[in-house]
């Protein structure tokens, strides 16, 4: 490293990819929420299931689990690939310093690992999209549903 005033460049550069730290944990939050509420959720019909002397109403909630647990598998994923876009970004800012303090020209190692942070980082919301549409669709057919007249499942 040439100076102070050459980390304090290399500081200013990092900036940004610790910015996107920050919203890429605010993220993680959100997906960390939504988890724990759909497994409290599969969970509580998972108990229900046993209760129930209906075979009709068994079967839904059976059905609705297998759907909860579906959605809190898209949450687990969409969680791997935030966490690997945030260590992406990790990863820049330590090839930032290594190109600085070593003279090694990290350009291309950081245009790479920007890149793959920034797909995983698609993936992820692309995951959580989905996920947030099969929770939706499923609220509007419960909703109609009733609306239309049919009992609704005991307990829900």
């Amino acid at each position: 490293m040439d100076s102070v005033g050459g980390i304090a460049h290399v500081i200013q550069i990092a900036v940004a990819p610790v910015f996107l730290l920050t919203g890429i944990g605010a993220i993680l939050g959100v997906l960390s929420t939504r988890l724990g509420r759909i497994t409290d959720r599969a969970r509580l019909l998972e108990e229900r299931i046993p209760q129930i002397a209906e075979e009709a109403q068994r079967d839904w909630l059976r059905t609705h689990s297998n759907l909860l647990w579906r959605r809190i598998r898209m949450i687990n994923w969409a969680i791997r690939l935030s966490v690997g876009a945030a260590l992406c970004i990790c990863l820049v800012v330590v090839a930032l310093f290594v190109d600085d303090g070593w003279a090694v020209d990290a350009s291309r190692v950081v245009a790479v690992l920007f890149i793959a942070a920034m797909l995983l980082l698609i993936g992820g919301l692309l995951l959580l999209l989905i996920e947030v549409s099969l929770s939706t669709r499923r609220t509007r057919q419960e909703l109609e549903a009733f609306l239309a007249g049919h009992s609704s499942p005991p307990g829900l």
